[in-house]
């Protein structure tokens, strides 16, 4: 059973907060069910709670609410990788593009400075652990190269496509094996390519670093007999 603290104003937050490790970590397969009783069990805690706290996590797209059927964790879709794939490739290399013919000064500090840290954050603490401040320093990465675009609704869109490919992307961390990844290598040459406004190139080499993982997980997903549709 694991401990959540007792104070009111903080249950379903601990509780979301577990679970939500719990899911982008893979430790609850894709599609398994979320039982009410058996989680209640284990946090010690009120069905209510527990209720609250999957709900929040449906809000946020890692877990379906069925009618009459409870809850369970968003399934390894095929299909959803898929389009969800395409868009970001789509949205994220207009922005580009934009940032790269818009960017100033300030954008490009902003750029080197978001680079210098995510080099220096490492994905992977001492004892092997997934290093939790890494998907912040990544996120910020992207955000600055597109913040050069001139256009806040490009911006919203692309951030919020991230934000929904994130589940995928822990399940491509803890799922597969892509131990020969140069992500760094990846990065810096974005950077360079970006700031030297080598367009072309570096519109082609987003497209591939967006699509790496995407495709492993499809890979995995295949072997394993997710469903190819939703």
């Amino acid at each position: 059973m694991t401990g959540v603290n007792a104070g009111a104003g903080t249950r379903t937050e601990e509780v979301y907060q577990l679970l939500r490790r719990d899911l982008i970590t893979g430790r609850i397969a894709p599609g398994g069910r979320l039982k009410l009783v058996e989680l209640s069990t284990r946090f010690a805690l009120s069905q209510s709670v527990i209720r609250e706290a999957l709900a929040r996590l449906a809000e946020n797209g890692l877990v379906i609410a069925t009618p009459q059927r409870g809850f369970r964790v968003r399934e390894l879709s095929v299909h959803d990788i898929h389009a969800l794939t395409e868009a970001r490739v789509e949205i994220e290399s207009v922005t580009l593009q934009f940032a790269v013919e818009r960017g100033d000064i300030h954008w490009e500090t902003g750029v080197l400075a978001s680079h210098h840290l995510l080099e220096r954050t490492p994905v992977a603490l001492a004892d092997g652990q997934f290093n939790e401040e890494w998907p912040e320093s990544h996120h910020a990465f992207h955000r600055a190269l597109l913040s050069g675009c001139g256009n806040a609704h490009l911006e919203a869109v692309a951030a919020e496509l991230r934000d929904c490919a994130e589940l995928y992307r822990r399940w491509y961390w803890s799922l597969t094996d892509d131990s020969d990844r140069d992500l760094a290598t990846e990065h810096r040459l974005l950077k360079e390519l970006t700031l030297a406004r080598e367009t072309d190139t570096a519109l082609a080499l987003l497209r591939t670093h967006i699509e790496r993982a995407p495709r492993k997980l499809i890979a995995y997903a295949a072997e394993h007999g997710a469903p190819s549709v939703d």
